[in-house]
C-alpha cells in the first residue's frame, strides 16, 4: 500500500451529489446473509477439524455437490434463463477483466518463476486469480442485495462463471499439462497429447456440460422445465447452497498449516490481484464499454455490482486442481482460505458505502482521522514489542537483519507521527504542524524505501557473500531519499488551506512525490527479487538433501550469532521483506487522472489508511514471537504442564479403552517394522545421536500399511500412541501433528 492522498472533500460536490442518489441494493438483509453463508462454513470446519467428518468422507460430499448439485442447479437456470435481459456490455466487461488478470499473473508469474515449475505456476496462479466462488458464495450475497430491486442480476453469475470455465480455466490446464510434458520423458509422444487432454478435461467437466446442454434445453423446450421432471431438478438444485458452503468450511481444515514463509510473498501478491486488483478492473471496464445504457442509475448500479462480482473469494475447486497437477498445493488452499474471509468485510464495507446517502464530508474527513490515530495507538504497542524482541534476540546486529531493524524505526516514527498530528492539526500552530509534517512524512516515507533496500540487499547477499556495499550506505539511502523528497515538499510546495488530512497537507505536489517514492520502491524490490529467484534456480536441486539433520539441529538449539543470516537455496530468509506498498501500486494516480473520485475511493482510502498506520501488526506477526526467545519456552512450559496435569488425572491405567487397545496393537503388530521403515538415526546436537522420525513419515506409513484410511484417521491414530506413552516429540512441547516436527518412539 502506498500513502495515498484523500480527496478534499470540500469541493467535491459531484461526490455529494452521487452519495445523494437512492441506493440500487438492499443492505438489510447482507449481514444475515454473510452470517448465513460463513456459519454454515464454521459449522463445516468444526466438523472436520473434531474428526466427526472424515477427509474420505468430506470426499464424497465434495464429489455429491460438484457432480450432482451444482450442475443440476446451472441447468435449471440455463433453461430458465431470459436473454432479452441480459445487458452484454456488462457481460464483455468482466470478461476483459478477467483476462486482463489472467494475462497479467500469467506474464508475471513465467517471468519471476523457476524454470522447474514455471509453467504450472502460470496456469494454477491464473486460474486462482480468476476463478471465482460465484455459486455457493456469491449467489447469496447478490441475492441478498439485488433481489429486491436489480433481480435480472442474479442470472449474470450463472453467465459469467461458465464463460471463465469454458475459455480461461483450459489455457491454465494447458500451461499445466505442458508442465507435465517437460517433465517427462516422452516428449514426442506427451506434445501431442496436449490439446487433446486439455480439451476432453473441459468435456468431462459436468458443469460445462450441463451448461451446455442447459442451453440447448433453454430453446428445445421454450424456457420450460417439463413437468414430469422439473421436481427432480429441483431437488438436486435446492440441496447445493448448504451442501456446498458446509464442504468449503470441511476443506478448510489444516490448510493453512501448509503455508511456509517462502509461500508469503506468492500468497499476498495473488490475493492481492484477486480481492483488489480484480474488483478495480471490473468496475472500470463496465464504465468504459456500457455507454449505451440511458439509465445513469442502472449504469453506476451495474458498475457497482461489477466490483461486488470482482470480490468474491476464489473457488475451492482450484484446490482440486492444484492436487491433480501436483503443485503449488501450498500457496493456493492457503489463499483459498484466506481470501474467503478476507472477502467478507470488504464486500460489507464496499456495499454499506455504496448504498450510504449523503454524509457530511467534513464528518467523513473527521472519521478517516480518527480511524489513523486509533489504529496508530495500537501498531505502536505492537512495535516497541517487535523492537524490544529484536534486540533481546541480538538479531538486529546481523544483515539484514539490520536494515529490518531500520525498517521498524520508520514504522514506530510514522505512529508517533499520526498520533502528535491528531493534536496539533486542531490547533493555530502553524510551525508546529510543519514540524510534525516533518516527521510523520519522512517516516511514512522511509517505510516506502526500506523495503526495496531489504530486497537489494538480499540480491546482494546472495550475490556477494561477504557483501560489497558498506550497510552505511544503505542506512544514509533509507533515511536521505524520503528526507529530501520531504524536504522539497516543505521548500517549494503550498499548504492546502481547510485540510485536517496529513495525506492532503500540501496538495498535488504531495501526490506527486508519493507516487515517485512509491513507484521507485517497487521497482526497486520488484527487480531485486526477480534478481534474487533467478539466482536461486541453480542451487534449487541442494534444497531436497541432508534436510533431516539440519532441521533436526535447528529445531534443538539456536542458530550461532554471525554477521550475515544464511539464505536458504531458496532465495528465503528469516526476514521480513514484504512491501506495505505492494498490495496498491500507484493508487494515487486515480487521484492525479480523476478529480471526483467516487464512494469507491472513500473504501479505498480508509483501507489505506489501516494499512498505513498498522503496518507494524505484519512486523510484529513476523518477528514479534520469535521462536527461540518466546515461542518454544511458552510451548515447551504450556506442554509440560498440560502433560502433567493429564498424567495425575488418569493414570496409565485408566486411559480409555480405544487408546490402550490401539497401543497394544501397534506395539505387538507393527512397533517393529514400523522402526525399520521410517525411523533413522540422526544428529542432535554437536556430540548426541537420536533416532526419530518425521511426524508426516508416520502419517503416510499408517495409510501404506492399511492402519488409517486417511490422513485424519492416521493423525487420530497417532495422538492415541503419544496418548498412550508408546512416542513423544523429542523436545516434549508438541502434540502429535502431520507435518515436519520430530518424534521417537518410548522403550
Amino acid at each position: 500500500l502506498i500513502f495515498t492522498p484523500s480527496v478534499n472533500l470540500n469541493v467535491s460536490h459531484e461526490w455529494g451529489a452521487d452519495m445523494d442518489s437512492s441506493p440500487s441494493m438492499s443492505i438489510d438483509k447482507l449481514l444475515p446473509a454473510l452470517l448465513e453463508c460463513f456459519g454454515i462454513i464454521l459449522c463445516g470446519y468444526i466438523a472436520g477439524r473434531a474428526n466427526i467428518i472424515t477427509p474420505t468422507q468430506a470426499k464424497g460430499l465434495g464429489s455429491f455437490v460438484s457432480k450432482f448439485a451444482l450442475p443440476a442447479l446451472l441447468f435449471k437456470n440455463m433453461v430458465l434463463l431470459d436473454f432479452g435481459n441480459v445487458i452484454w456490455p456488462f457481460l464483455w466487461s468482466i470478461l476483459i477483466a478477467k483476462v486482463t488478470v489472467f494475462v497479467l499473473v500469467c506474464v508475471l508469474t513465467l517471468i519471476v518463476a523457476s524454470p522447474d515449475g514455471r509453467y504450472s505456476k502460470a496456469g494454477l496462479f491464473s486460474i486462482f486469480a480468476t476463478q471465482s466462488n460465484d455459486f455457493a458464495l456469491g449467489y447469496p450475497i447478490v441475492e441478498a442485495l439485488y433481489q429486491s430491486t436489480y433481480p435480472e442480476y442474479l442470472q449474470y453469475i450463472y453467465l459469467v462463471a461458465p464463460v471463465s470455465l469454458m475459455l480461461l480455466n483450459p489455457i491454465g490446464f494447458a500451461f499445466c499439462e505442458i508442465q507435465k510434458w517437460k517433465n517427462g520423458s516422452n516428449h514426442q509422444q506427451r506434445k501431442l497429447l496436449i490439446v487433446g487432454i486439455v480439451v476432453l478435461q473441459v468435456l468431462k467437466n459436468p458443469i460445462v456440460f450441463m451448461v451446455v446442454i442447459g442451453i440447448i434445453a433453454h430453446f428445445a423446450l421454450h424456457r420450460t422445465i417439463p413437468p414430469f421432471m422439473a421436481a427432480f431438478v429441483d431437488g438436486l438444485a435446492n440441496s447445493f447452497g448448504g451442501a456446498a458452503l458446509f464442504y468449503l468450511g470441511l476443506s478448510m481444515v489444516g490448510q493453512l498449516g501448509k503455508l511456509t514463509r517462502s509461500t508469503v510473498v506468492t500468497l499476498i501478491l495473488l490475493i492481492t490481484a484477486k480481492l483488489l486488483l480484480m474488483p478495480l478492473i471490473c468496475r472500470e471496464m463496465v464504465d468504459l464499454l456500457n455507454n449505451s445504457n440511458t439509465s445513469a442509475l442502472n449504469h453506476s448500479s451495474l458498475s457497482n455490482y461489477a466490483f461486488l462480482y470482482g470480490v468474491f473469494p476464489t473457488a475451492p475447486s482450484v484446490a482440486i486442481y492444484a492436487i491433480y497437477y501436483n503443485a503449488e498445493l501450498e500457496v493456493v488452499t492457503s489463499g483459498m482460505v484466506i481470501s474467503t474471509f478476507l472477502s467478507a468485510p470488504i464486500m460489507y464495507v464496499s456495499a454499506w458505502l455504496l448504498t450510504m446517502r449523503w454524509m457530511d464530508p467534513q464528518l467523513l474527513m473527521n472519521s478517516l482521522q480518527n480511524v489513523s490515530f486509533n489504529i496508530s495507538i495500537v501498531t505502536l504497542v505492537a512495535l516497541v514489542w517487535s523492537i524490544t524482541v529484536m534486540f533481546l534476540s541480538k538479531k538486529f546486529k546481523r544483515l539484514p537483519h539490520m536494515f529490518t531493524a531500520n525498517l521498524f524505526l520508520a514504522q514506530l516514527l510514522t505512529c508517533i507521527g499520526m498520533i502528535l498530528w491528531n493534536f496539533v492539526v486542531k490547533e493555530d500552530n502553524f510551525v508546529g504542524q510543519v514540524l510534525t509534517f516533518a516527521l510523520l512524512c519522512t517516516s511514512l516515507y522511509s517505510t516506502f524505501v526500506w523495503p526495496g533496500m531489504l530486497s537489494l540487499s538480499l540480491a546482494l547477499i546472495k550475490r556477494f557473500e561477504d557483501v560489497k556495499v558498506s550497510p552505511a550506505v544503505f542506512v544514509i539511502a533509507g533515511w536521505g531519499i524520503p528526507a529530501i523528497v520531504t524536504a522539497v515538499l516543505l521548500i517549494c510546495g503550498v499548504k492546502s488551506s481547510d485540510t485536517i488530512d496529513s495525506a492532503f497537507f500540501y496538495g498535488k505536489p504531495q501526490i506527486i512525490g508519493t507516487t515517485v517514492v512509491a513507484a521507485f520502491s517497487i521497482l526497486l524490490g520488484g527487480s531485486s527479487l526477480v534478481c534474487l529467484s533467478r539466482g536461486s534456480w541453480t542451487h534449487s536441486d541442494q534444497s531436497q538433501e541432508g534436510n533431516s539433520a539440519e532441521d533436526l539441529m535447528t529445531e534443538i538449539e539456536p542458530d550461532n550469532q554471525t554477521l550475515i543470516e544464511p539464505i536458504t537455496p531458496s532465495g528465503d530468509v528469516n526476514t521480513g521483506t514484504l512491501s506495505n506498498e505492494d498490495h496498491l501500486p500507484g493508487i494515487c494516480l486515480w487521484l492525479l487522472l480523476d478529480n471526483v473520485p467516487g464512494r469507491l475511493y472513500l473504501e479505498l482510502q480508509f483501507f489505506c489508511a489501516v494499512a498505513n498506520y498498522g503496518q507494524g501488526f505484519l512486523s510484529f506477526a513476523l518477528f514479534g514471537l520469535d521462536k527461540h526467545l518466546i515461542i518454544l519456552p511458552f510451548k515447551k512450559r504450556l506442554y509440560s504442564l498440560w502433560c502433567r496435569k493429564k498424567q495425575e488425572e488418569q493414570p496409565q491405567s485408566d486411559l480409555p479403552e480405544e487408546i490402550r487397545m490401539t497401543c497394544t496393537q501397534f506395539t505387538k503388530y507393527h512397533k517393529d517394522q514400523c522402526f525399520q521403515d521410517i525411523v533413522k538415526r540422526r544428529r542432535c546436537g554437536k556430540r548426541t545421536a537420536v533416532d526419530s522420525f518425521l511426524g508426516c513419515e508416520l502419517v503416510q506409513w499408517l495409510q501404506q500399511v492399511g492402519l488409517a484410511q486417511d490422513l485424519g484417521e492416521a493423525v487420530l491414530y497417532g495422538t492415541r500412541l503419544q496418548q498412550g506413552g508408546v512416542l513423544q516429540h523429542i523436545m516434549q512441547e508438541h502434540g502429535f501433528q502431520d507435518n515436519r516436527l520430530y518424534y521417537r518412539f518410548m522403550s
